[in-house]
């Protein structure tokens, strides 16, 4: 049992996992958002910030995209209901800034952390599925970075978000790359199929 993170009025990291297994019926989906969970940890604890609020961030980004799955209604739907659930006005900014077409541009580090690890945790895991294996600890930073020059591969991914964020963020792309993996690969057993 978590306690709730200072930051968040009181709302935990199971009211966010409630939300998203209420309204995400996608299993794809549904890890892409326990990876950036796992990415946003990860760096909060790199930071030396808060681990809950951050990796609750990660979780709750995307919970909406079912409900509302287009530009004109993702997040900002979404974040309109999570205001009339409590959720702080802060958090709701950082899921705003996530999404660069929201026009709410990104100021603080878990605002840089989410938007550079939301594109990546994609590629990353896409780059794990198609390891003979099928599994995250067999991928590495080179893996994911030579699946990221085919542009053929995990399409809908954006590279230039992935090289973006890491700038955001201040780390080579190689050591953002790797970083990530090596976040998902601690919850491999979750993520992996």
């Amino acid at each position: 049992m978590s306690t709730a993170s200072t930051g968040l009025n009181g709302k935990t990291r199971e009211d966010a996992w409630e939300l998203v297994q209420q309204n995400v019926k996608n299993e794809g989906l549904r890890k892409h958002m326990l990876a950036v969970e796992a990415a946003m940890r990860a760096y909060a604890r790199d930071f030396g910030a808060d681990e809950d609020y951050w990796g609750t961030l990660g979780l709750i980004h995307d919970w909406d995209w079912e409900i509302h799955p287009t530009a004109e209604e993702h997040p900002s739907k979404g974040v309109e209901m999570l205001a009339q659930m409590g959720w702080p006005e802060p958090f709701l900014r950082s899921i705003l800034s996530h999404a660069t077409y929201s026009g709410v541009p990104r100021e603080k580090p878990e605002e840089h952390a989410l938007f550079a690890c939301d594109e990546l945790c994609g590629l990353v895991m896409a780059t794990a599925l198609v390891k003979p294996s099928r599994s995250l600890n067999d991928v590495d930073a080179r893996s994911v970075l030579k699946k990221m020059k085919d542009k053929g591969f995990a399409r809908a991914v954006s590279r230039n978000d992935i090289v973006q964020g890491a700038q955001e963020i201040g780390r080579p792309l190689e050591d953002h790359v790797a970083f990530v993996v090596q976040a998902l690969q601690v919850i491999a057993p979750t993520l992996d199929p």
